[in-house]
Parts: structure tokens; sequence; C-alpha cells
């Protein structure tokens, strides 16, 4: 989904987003072919892209019947689906998948914008089906990918915009220069044909009579030859059009009555496509498209004929007003800045500042702005132009009290206010100190919701003249489109950062991070998202105070120490927070208590916004972000913080859940040699004691038996011995359960100690002095005494060397054999709980044992800076 978004991003052409996303979901399945389809208005299908092994998709842009196909099932069902055997299914597009040797097939729904688009489809030329879990993959991607083909038609829509609008400013560049009407209708027609890739256009006028005449037109091969001619309607797509007041075609004149079929034929021409030119509201006349091509003009030529001829004939109508033309013209003109902008990837602000200039400029007006409406019914100035420069309330919120964006929220249509001297509310206020009289907006509606207003502004006496309003709504109109494409690619881009993000926060804590570099990341991965000039992660603490886990600054550094306490006071967004478990923004610092004005000065903050982050249910913390200059953080941070902060929850509760469980192991660790330590002592201080106690007073009977007595004496010696071997037996059993020589002389004591009992020789190099932490000492001899004991029983090794070296940052630990190999790990629990004892203080160990090149034990032990002498 990346590498499709980041096409789409660069502008690629739709082919070429849709051949990657073939190739993409091919590799997914994986399958043996792939198409995407789209559905078309006359009950057909076209495959727009493929992907085959051995290359390519040769029925691109060839149109099917959706009978017998999954692209047919899936259309009406609305669902996935499949065809398991392509040998008896009917049809033509069946008849060719037989010929590419398709077996089967499954494919899914690409809904775009609420509606079925066309159909994602992956084949399988082996008898085997493809598997049950095709269908709910296909679905999946399908999914992330109509985002993808939505924006893509977006843009190609806003290329096509800017196209059209490019050739109405030709056209009307000409009329404005007072060229004859004439070559006005021959470059309307010229620029027609072209853009909607047909042979031939021309316009024609009906007349009083029942006839119409053609005025002008341009043909691929030169020439236009019937200008000027009038011709009966009988048998014309002029006709056509007259009849049903709508756009109308005819495919193929052979064989059609009437004087105007005869001069087409003449030309050359096969099929026509005419669209109604309707001028001051009557039906003035059609503008027309021919081809000569044996396939008929696409579909959706009516639509672009009818959305050109809505344009066109405004030119038309006025061609001897020059004035009206011009300013035609201009509005063109400003909206192809406006469209370029946004095909260059502007950022959205500086699409809505270039909108708001333009509009003043072209109504003309002393000022003007753009704004949007909130989910929570206020509205966010997010453009705007003043004569002097600048626009100060950009990022500013504010009720629609008193305003006239609220006038056009109740009502849906242009509003005015003609005096704010009398309005109510903070809105009206900030007018006046702008020194506002009156101002006039209309709405923008974007994919069908009311997205915001654009107003233009008098700070004269006089109001704005009475066209202001339908000239705004004209401008609107045209201005939607570029906003939703500019959204919509802010959107994309946004996405691939915040997925990018999170992607390297969930790397960190997959390999096991410590919590810290987590939460560090954490904030400086928010405050490049946003973006912010500072960004920071909290933790609640039970004590009703907050304890700073991560920060980060734009210019380096950050003003607390991780680690540091701060207390929840009033006025702060970490308190407002902690409150509403909402989203919190402090716009200022001026009237926060003295503790927080001198911490947010010290910082340089000027405004912050912070967000709750939930973790399984309750509130674990809290992330902010803080701007340092003088404008404000943008109206959707807080949004942009939530969504970041749904997804980041899941990391820190893994990181938090993996500390849990380290520490867990630690404690059962601890507690384990606590526990031996105890039962050694026991062993020592109450059986072993009352063992030697026993001996003694045996030895004493036997000392005071007469030796006439000596079976009797022989029966207490035996005793004795028998008392002796059981203290020998309890005190070796003791010394392993913790051995004393470890706690009285540390570490290489102990190892020699153990080099010295094990049957197997043992080459020992302990480059180690003074004591280690216990519990890394106690880790140590386990690990030397477990590999000592495997390699007598296990590895029938005729030599074992162990090497001890440490520094200030780790203990590390290697011993070898020369037996058999072939160790497992699995294969008993003792080098098992050796790996849990490791990993509970922080260590590392490892293992190699090929079978007949012997076993090799490493670990490494970190010491934390602790001293090794």
């Amino acid at each position: 989904m990346r590498r499709v978004a980041t096409l789409v991003a660069a502008g690629a052409p739709p082919e070429e987003v849709f051949g990657a996303v073939t190739a993409e979901v091919a590799a997914l399945i994986p399958a043996d072919s792939s198409a995407l389809t789209r559905y078309e208005a006359d009950g057909t299908f076209t495959p727009l892209s493929g992907w085959a092994i051995e290359g390519g998709h040769k029925y691109v842009g060839r149109r099917f019947a959706r009978e017998g196909t999954v692209s047919g099932l899936i259309f009406n069902t609305g669902r996935p689906g499949r065809i398991d055997n392509y040998a008896a299914a009917p049809g033509e597009a069946n008849e060719v998948a037989r010929g590419l040797a398709w077996q089967s097939s499954v494919g899914a729904p690409i809904t775009v914008e609420g509606r079925l688009w066309g159909a994602l489809v992956v084949v399988s030329k082996t008898e085997q089906p493809l598997p049950p879990e095709t269908e709910q993959r296909l679905a999946g991607f399908t999914e992330l990918v109509a985002t993808a083909i939505a924006n893509t038609d977006a843009h190609q829509e806003l290329a096509r915009l800017a196209d059209e609008q490019a050739a109405l400013r030709r056209v009307a560049t000409l009329a404005a220069h007072g060229v004859p009407p004439g070559e006005v209708f021959e470059a309307v027609s010229a620029e027609v044909a072209q853009l909607v890739d047909a042979d031939g256009a021309g316009v024609t006028r009906y007349e009083a009579d029942d006839t119409f005449t053609a005025l002008g037109g341009w043909t691929s091969s030169g020439g236009y030859s019937v200008t000027g001619r009038r011709f009966p309607l009988e048998g014309s797509v002029s006709g056509l059009v007259l009849e049903t007041r709508r756009p109308a075609r005819i495919d193929n004149f052979e064989g059609r009555p009437g004087e105007a079929a005869a001069a087409i034929r003449e030309m050359g021409w096969l099929s026509a496509m005419g669209a109604p030119i309707s001028v001051e509201g009557k039906l003035w006349g059609v503008l027309v498209a021919y081809s000569k091509r044996t396939k008929p003009l696409p579909p959706d030529t009516e639509r672009r004929l009818g959305e050109f001829t809505e344009i066109v004939a405004s030119a038309i109508a006025n061609a001897e007003s020059s004035a009206e033309l011009g300013r035609l013209a201009e509005e063109q003109a400003a909206l192809r800045r406006v469209a370029t902008l946004v095909a260059s990837g502007a950022q959205p602000t500086e699409v809505f500042e270039a909108v708001s200039v333009e509009v003043a400029a072209l109504i003309p007006a002393e000022g003007s702005a753009l704004t949007r409406y909130e989910a929570d019914g206020t509205v966010t100035a997010v453009g705007g132009w003043e004569p002097e420069g600048g626009y100060k309330y950009v990022g500013q919120r504010y009720r629609l009290e008193g305003t006239v964006s609220g006038l056009i929220f109740e009502t849906g249509l242009p509003g005015r206010i003609e005096n704010y001297a009398e309005a109510p509310g903070e809105a009206p206020k900030a007018a006046r100190e702008m020194g506002w009289r009156s101002s006039v907006g209309a709405p923008i509606t974007v994919e069908g919701r009311l997205w915001g207003v654009l107003a233009v502004i008098s700070k004269s006496e006089q109001p704005l003249p009475p066209e202001t309003e339908p000239r705004l709504a004209e401008f609107t109109e045209l201005v939607a489109t570029a906003i939703a494409n500019s959204e919509a690619h802010q959107e994309l881009a946004r996405l691939a950062e915040q997925q990018a993000a999170l992607r390297r926060v969930a790397t960190l804590v997959a390999q096991d991070a410590p919590s810290t570099e987590v939460f560090h990341a954490v904030s400086t991965e928010v405050g490049r998202l946003v973006p912010a000039d500072a960004a920071a992660l909290a933790r609640y603490e039970t004590d009703g105070t907050a304890t700073l886990l991560g920060g980060w600054t734009r210019a380096g550094g950050f003003p607390l120490q991780v680690g540091d306490r701060f207390s929840l006071d009033e006025g702060t967004g970490a308190r407002e927070v902690f409150d509403t478990r909402r989203a919190a923004r402090i716009n200022g610092y001026a009237w926060a208590p003295r503790k927080i004005v001198e911490r947010a000065r010290t910082a340089g903050w000027r405004s912050s916004v912070a967000a709750p982050i939930i973790v399984e249910g309750g509130l674990w913390g809290f992330v902010t972000v803080a701007s340092t200059s003088n404008r404000q953080l943008p109206p959707d941070t807080e949004e942009r913080l939530a969504e970041f902060t749904d997804l980041v929850a899941t990391a820190i509760a893994n990181a938090e859940g993996r500390a849990e469980l380290d520490a867990s192991r630690a404690r059962i660790v601890a507690t384990a040699d606590a526990t031996r330590r105890r039962i050694e002592r026991d062993l020592h201080d109450g059986a072993q004691q009352q063992l030697v106690s026993l001996a003694l007073e045996v030895r004493a009977a036997q000392a005071a038996t007469p030796p006439a007595l000596h079976e009797h004496r022989a029966k207490l010696a035996r005793l004795v011995e028998g008392l002796t071997n059981a203290l020998d037996g309890l005190r070796e059993i003791a010394l392993g359960i913790h051995p004393a020589i470890l706690a009285e002389g540390g570490l290489g004591p102990a190892l020699k100690t153990l080099g010295r009992r094990s049957p197997v020789p043992v080459e020992l190099d302990v480059r180690v002095t003074g004591r280690l932490p216990e519990p890394v000492e106690v880790a140590a001899y386990y690990i030397v005494s477990e590999a000592l004991t495997n390699a007598a029983k296990h590895a029938h090794a005729s030599s074992v060397s162990i090497d001890v070296d440490a520094d200030e940052r780790a203990l590390r630990i290697a011993v070898r054999d020369d037996g058999v190999g072939g160790a497992d790990p699995s294969g008993g629990s003792g080098l098992v709980g050796l790996k849990d004892r490791t990993e509970a203080i922080g260590g590392s160990i490892a293992l190699e044992s090929d079978r007949g090149k012997g076993t090799t034990l490493t670990a490494e032990l970190p010491l934390g800076g602790t001293p090794t002498t």
C-alpha cells in the first residue's frame, strides 16, 4: 500500500497506479495473474490494468459484457465472488479467459466514495482452485487500495479540469480581443475535440424555421466545409437534442436519412455526440463532437461535453461583451493558478491563502476570509487576505454567533452582514478590530457536505454590490474541487507519514528496546508529525503528579529531565486532560499559575495541545506538543494527536508489559536465590548441627563401652560411620543449593572449586578481580555449573575450557567442550532455566552445538557500570 500511495502522491498516471495495484496483489495472494476492472454505465466492464507471470495483459482497454464473469457476480451481489472452472462458463470474456489458460478466479469489489467502482481479480492457471481465504484477503486489500484509486481519480479529474479551464481561457481571450464570432466558434470546436479525443467538433445554432446552422468547427484533417450551411433537423444530433433537451448521440450514420447525415458521411465521420448549449435559460444550440473511428465515442463524452458547454455558454452569450468575457477569463486564470498549486502538492494552508487572495482580487474586495466548519459547532479561519498584508486570525476558532458563516450554516445559501457595528459575538468583535464594515459569504460544499465559507469584506460604508453572492457562488463551485483534492492529497501524505512513524516505534518495541528509548521515540515522532517545536510524553501517578518519560525539541535538548515529577496545577493541559480525559489546548501562558508561566517561559512555549493516552481502558498519561512561535498550533492538532495516541497506546502497553514481565522474572529469580540461601542456612544450622551433636554423643558412648563388649562397640562404630556419611551427603546437598564458597570468596574461588570437582579436566581462565553484584555472581556460577554437568553427562567430552572476563559494562563467560555436540535447549529445563535467569537481569545467552564439533555456551551479564576491582 505504501508503494502504491507513493505513486499516487507523486502524481503518477492512473494506468501506472493501476498496474502497480495488480502487480502488488498478485504477489501478495500469490496468484498466476491479476486484473483491475472498472464497471461502465452501459452494462459492461473494462480491464484497466493487469499482470501475468508471462508479462502484460493484452486485453487492457477492451470492454466485455458482464454475463458469466466474476465481475458480473460481484456487480450483482456487491460481495466477493469466484469462478472455480472456466471450462463451461458462457460469454465473450470467458472465451478470452480460456484462451489465456485461466482455470479459476476470485474477485472482490472496489467501492470508491460509496459506489461500486470495479473489481480486483486474481487468477489461477492450475486445476487447484484458489484457497478459501482468497476472498477475505482480496477484500482487505481493496478496502485500502480504494483510497489510492479515489485519490488518483481526483488527481486526474483536477488535471482534466485544469485542461478545460485552460481551453476556456484561450477561447475567452479570443473573444475579449474582439475576434469575429466565427473564429471563436472554430476555437471552441478545436478545444473540445482535443479535450474529448474526437476527430472533429462543431458549434450549431437553432434557427426559428426548424433548421440549424453550422457556425464553425474544426477537424483533425483540416477544414470544416459546412460552416454557414443550414440543415433540416431530420437525422441529425441537433434534432435529437432539440427533442429531448439532453445530450444525444448517433453511433452510426450509415443509411441514416436527412441532409445533415449525408454531409457527415461525405466528411468521413461515422458517429457523433452533442450536448445542448443553453444561453440565458433558453436552448441556443449544440456543441457536437465527431469520430471517424469504428469504435463509438466513450460513454463519458456526453458528460464532458455537458460540463464544457455549461461554462462556454457564457462566452458564447457574451461574445460581443469583451468586459464580461474578460471577467470570465480572470476567474478561470485565478482557478488555474489555484489548481496548479494543488497539482504541485502545495500544503492546504498555501492553497487556502491563494484562494483568499484570488477571490478578493476578482470581486474586488478589501479583504477576504476562508473558514472551515468544525464538529464542535465552531468555525476556524484557515485562510485570509488583507491589503496591508497578513491575516493574523488564521488558526483561530470562533462561535458561529453573529457571523456570516453562522447565517450560511443555518440556510446552506449565500448570505451577507451589512453592518458589523451592532453584531454580537467574539467573531464580529475581531471583525470590528480589523475595520470590517460588511461581508458577503458563499458556502463551500465538498463531496456533498457543507465544508466551509468563502467570504469577501468591505471596509467602506458602501455595501458590497448585489451581484457579489452569485459571483462568489460560481467561484466556490469551482474551487471546491481544488480544496477537496488538496485535502485528499494531504491526507494520503499524512497517513503515510503516520504509518511510517508508528512503524518506527513498533520496531523499537519489537526489538526489546528500553522503555526510555521507546518513550523518547514517541515524543520525537509526534512532534515531527504535527508539526510542533516541542513534544513530551508523561505518565500519571497515583499521588496526583505526572512523570516525564520522554521529551523532544526541534532545537535539541529539553528543559526537564526524564524521570522528573511535576504537579497537576490548574490551568495546565496535564490537569485538564486528567479531569476531562479529552484533548486540551492552551493558547497562552500569561494567565496561568506562576509556576507554569516560569516553566513555559523557560522552554519558550507560546501555546500547547495535550491529548490523553488510554491504555487498556485506563487513563495512562498524555502526550503534549507545543509551539514556540506566535502562530498557534493548527486547528486539527487535537485530532491528529488523538489518532496517533490511539495507535501508540498499543506500543506503550506492549513496552510496559515487557518491562513488567522482565521485573517479574527478576523477582522470581531473586526469590528462588533467597529460598536457596534460606534452605542452605536451615540445613547448616538445623539438620547438620543435629547430626554433628548426635555423632559426638555416639562417639562418647563408644568410648565409655567396656572393651569386653566388643560387639556392642563395633555396632556403635558402624553407627558413627553412618552418621558421618549422612553428614557429608547433607553438606554436599547444602553446597549444591547455594555454595558457601561463592558467598564467602566470590566468583573466582567458586569457579575453581567447580573445576576441581568436575570429572572432566577443566582449563580455567578467570580475569575478574574483586566482587561483582550478587545476582551476577550467582547467575555466572550456575551457568558454568550447568555447562560442566552437561559436558560430563551428555557431551562425553575429554576437556572443557572456561574463559571469564569483565569490564565496567558487562561480565562475559565462554564455556567450550570437545564433546559430541548436538545439544538442544528444548530437550530439558536446565538451559531454559539458565536463559530465564540470564534475561531476568538483562543479560543474554547463546548456544552453538553442531553435531561432532563440540559445544560452546556464551553469556553476557550486564554490570551497569559496577567496578570489577
